[in-house]
């Protein structure tokens, strides 16, 4: 009798188990509560959405005050250009590092939810301060800040509360764009097959989201701000910042979350330390020696996922070498982190070793984008920019790119990538799109060239070299080199934001966000160096250089060649760094290896 009830008892236990395992998510996940998140309850496309729409409103926020910012610098505290366009540059920058700020926060402490709310706090407030000053202090005589009607003199306090306001917008928008991006991504099991397919397609509608974005602020809100509506500008940011905050937090119920894993720089040092202590030490073959860290219990279990163990860089597997000594000191309860660390912990540091030669790679891609918002509009301002009487702004033609991009997510989604997985029997992986996406960027810069030697041409025959910075030949003609921007762009950053998240070890997904960052950021200031070297290197008595003031009198053609050029090499070291590279793999909850997305080849 005792034995039939020890059966039955083992038999509900296993019951119990099951049903858990079914509703549970796999990835170890958590609900607000810090319980397991119920897969029925939590996450998928209802929090996702939500997310969706708060990143679109976010961005609209904020380019409502970069899109012009270099105006305002000009028209209403009377900076000249160049000090304007190097403050603007600073701020640009600035926002970029606070992701790294952002990251670290998100997964050593604060978790995701907590990072993301609190930064968009701080640009709610940022925005609002913004709204105020210029509305009582800036704007001084009223009406000013027009073309035509440039602002007076403003005391130090008026400029230091101006600066305060936009360095907060760059604290609040960059500290929360890394972790928005894989707090979305949080929301689908990866280690479910619809869930996981979800979680891919997450990152194409999170992107275009952030298009769509830029486009209302770019188009309507660049137009009013042009015509100096400088008050009503910024505000309009501050309520679409609000919206954004209080759509977030109405999904805090029916958010999933991943608990932080403490800080990754003392885990980091934890595995270069052991290995430096234990490089006498032999292994063996088999690898039995290792140490594999406590065992996951069950689905209710939150810790990180182990990673499979992978070979190369064996220095640092002598981290996770169990020695003699080691092993008496754990059969009496004590360990010291700074003498053994498990596989995960060597294989963490081996990924983000892993990551940095693609990373480094997508530098100068980033170098190609950013000229959209730099040459390419110097470019257009020197066409034919004039419909009738209707003048279209060199900077609106940006717009193209959001539609290109927008059409390409469509495309891809749809048809591309069917059509590829019923070729090759599966869809093309990451890095391999992230390779197209660079093919198609040397196109978009041989196209901008080809552009430019016309314009050239044309600003020639009509006025003999010696003209106004003008030629004949029609802005619509940088239409192409846009869209070929916009579709290198699904292929390179959709791509890459799945690839860095994918890729990054549980306890530093927001770090592989900040990633994808930080490279357009490294991308501007390349960009900069590059100008400045090319224009020393050009610029003679008799030659003002390739890119000079007036553009009828250089060779901006040659500048897109050479970048096409280098973007070429860039291409031929990513290949290699792409084939070397080997994918993660976690041990998932059920024993099975997963977390692969994809596969290690890469086909170009």
């Amino acid at each position: 009798m005792a034995c039939l009830n020890v059966c039955k008892d083992q038999r509900y236990a296993e019951e119990k188990n099951q049903r858990i395992q079914e509703v549970c998510t796999l990835d170890g996940t958590t609900d607000w509560h810090g319980r397991p998140a119920v897969r029925g309850r939590t996450g998928r496309w209802v929090a996702g959405i939500l997310i969706l729409v708060n990143q679109g409103l976010a961005t609209l926020a904020f380019f409502g005050v970069g899109v012009n910012l270099v105006l305002f610098l000009t028209r209403v505290l009377g900076q000249d250009n160049a000090e304007a366009a190097n403050n603007v540059s600073k701020w640009t920058g600035t926002v970029y590092l606070f992701s790294l700020l952002g990251a670290f926060l998100s997964d050593s402490y604060w978790g995701r939810y907590k990072t993301c709310a609190i930064f968009q706090v701080i640009y709610v407030i940022g925005l609002s301060l913004l709204s105020i000053s210029t509305y009582i202090f800036l704007l001084k005589p009223k009406g000013c800040g027009d073309e035509k009607s440039p602002c007076g003199d403003h005391s130090t306090f008026e400029i230091g509360l101006f600066y305060i306001s936009i360095y907060l917008v760059a604290l609040g928008n960059g500290g929360y764009q890394p972790n928005i991006a894989t707090f979305g991504a949080d929301q689908f099991d990866e280690e479910d097959p619809n869930e996981g397919h979800s979680k891919i397609s997450f990152f194409s509608y999170f992107y275009l989201a952030l298009n769509l974005g830029s486009l209302f602020s770019n188009t309507i809100l660049g137009y009013f701000e042009d015509k100096g509506i400088w008050t009503l500008g910024f505000w309009v940011s501050t309520g679409s910042a609000v919206m954004a905050l209080v759509l977030f937090l109405c999904g805090t119920p029916m958010y999933r979350h991943f608990k932080p894993q403490g800080n990754p720089l003392s885990r980091f040092f934890r595995v270069i330390v052991a290995a430096t202590r234990k490089w006498k030490v032999e292994m063996t073959p088999s690898g039995e020696d290792f140490y594999e860290g406590e065992d996951e219990k069950d689905c209710s279990s939150n810790e990180s996922r182990k990673i499979v163990h992978t070979h190369g860089f064996k220095f640092l597997d002598k981290a996770a070498i169990i020695t003699s000594k080691e092993m008496n000191q754990m059969g009496k309860g004590a360990q010291n982190p700074w003498r053994l660390c498990s596989v995960t912990q060597v294989e963490e540091v081996k990924c983000i070793l892993r990551l940095l030669p693609i990373w480094l790679c997508t530098i100068l891609y980033s170098v190609v984008f950013t000229q959209m918002a730099s040459l390419f509009v110097e470019q257009g301002a020197a066409m034919k920019t004039t419909i009738s009487s209707f003048h279209i702004p060199p900077a609106g033609m940006s717009s193209f790119d959001i539609l290109s991009v927008a059409a390409f997510i469509f495309i891809y989604r749809r048809v591309l990538d069917p059509l590829v997985a019923r070729l090759w029997k599966k869809g093309l992986t990451e890095l391999q799109r992230m390779g197209i996406g660079i093919v198609i960027a040397i196109m978009a810069m041989i196209s901008a060239g080809v552009v430019e030697l016309f314009r050239l041409k044309y600003a020639i025959k009509d006025c003999n070299i010696d003209c106004e910075n003008q030629s004949s030949l029609s802005i619509f003609w940088q239409v192409p080199q846009y869209m070929l921007i916009g579709a290198s762009e699904v292929f390179m950053y959709v791509g890459q934001l799945e690839f860095f998240n994918g890729q990054a070890p549980d306890g530093l997904k927001s770090f592989g966000s900040a990633l994808c960052m930080t490279s357009i950021s490294l991308g501007n200031y390349v960009s900069s160096l590059l100008v400045t070297v090319v224009m020393k290197i050009s610029a003679r008595d008799d030659m003002p250089g390739w890119i000079p003031g007036n553009l009828n009198k250089g060779h901006l053609d040659r500048f897109y060649f050479l970048l096409a050029a280098l973007t070429t090499a860039d291409l031929l070291v990513y290949v290699l760094c792409a084939k070397w590279y080997k994918y993660i793999k976690f041990e998932g909850k059920g024993g099975n290896d997963s977390g692969n997305i994809g596969q290690a080849e890469l086909r170009v």
